[in-house]
């Protein structure tokens, strides 16, 4: 296959779905993931598509629209693995912790440790089915009205349940994080949910991947300095990090910032 052609398949394979995974488009195309990488990049510096970790995205999407539960499963399993060890050292047995929903979110809560001992609060149904084995580990879900897809509670009841709900930690989804526009999200309804979690919990972290930071989501849910810190893979562009720097955030990167010698 000429290279112009596989350019036309990933495109066209993009636009279908959204996202892609490299492994799949390897697969379609017979070719090594170092040609498919190549090819990415070489698509992405024309605008064409949009590269995310593992794979490939739509350009279109990538600000009005969320792409689905399924998709963003398809696509990060390491960003997302590595991110989830880094969030759960912040955690510590007797702990009555939130995990927010997304694909994220449930790769916390696979990782938290068996021997891990406390309550976990979630309006994810996904993530309550990962924990909900654990014998050290009290699940408590909140109610509300479930959103196809993530399998996300969020309305008024989700949020009057979270009102009465103080956490140690909440480990926090994200549409969206950007030094002016603070942490946004796809979903309306779900903005004062999170907005009564951080309220409550004495500490804040928002889970997010390199592929979301300086992205803005339609939805403002806080500003930088209304969280202690940001949980990423790769360490966040400048302005991300001088942001809450001044806020006394954390950055906390399971890739930290390589600095040259002088």
């Amino acid at each position: 296959m000429l290279p112009i052609e596989r350019h036309e398949a990933i495109v066209e394979a993009v636009s279908a779905g959204q996202a892609i995974s490299t492994d799949e488009l390897v697969r379609r195309l017979s070719v090594s993931a170092e040609t498919v990488r190549r090819d990415l990049a070489l698509l992405e510096e024309k605008g064409a598509i949009r590269r995310v970790h593992g794979g490939a995205a739509s350009v279109a999407d990538h600000r009005g629209v969320e792409p689905s539960f399924t998709e963003r499963s398809m696509i990060g399993h390491q960003a997302k693995a590595q991110m989830a060890k880094v969030a759960v050292r912040l955690l510590r047995n007797g702990q009555t912790i939130v995990i927010d929903i997304g694909t994220t979110a449930v790769a916390v809560a696979r990782a938290i440790p068996r021997e891990f001992r406390g309550t976990v609060i979630t309006p994810s149904l996904p993530v309550a089915v990962e924990l909900a084995d654990r014998p050290g580990i009290d699940v408590v879900i909140a109610g509300g009205r479930v959103r196809p897809g993530d399998l996300a509670c969020s309305n008024s009841h989700t949020k009057a349940f979270f009102a009465d709900v103080y956490a140690d930690i909440a480990l926090l989804g994200s549409g969206g994080v950007d030094a002016r526009a603070g942490l946004t999200d796809f979903h309306l309804d779900e903005v004062d949910v999170r907005r009564t979690i951080i309220a409550n919990s004495a500490r804040s972290y928002i889970l997010a991947d390199a592929a979301k930071l300086s992205q803005v989501a339609p939805y403002r849910v806080c500003g930088l300095g209304e969280v202690d810190g940001l949980i990423t893979d790769q360490y966040p562009p400048p302005s991300i990090a001088a942001a809450f720097e001044e806020t006394g955030g954390a950055v906390l990167s399971a890739r930290p910032a390589t600095h040259s010698g002088g």
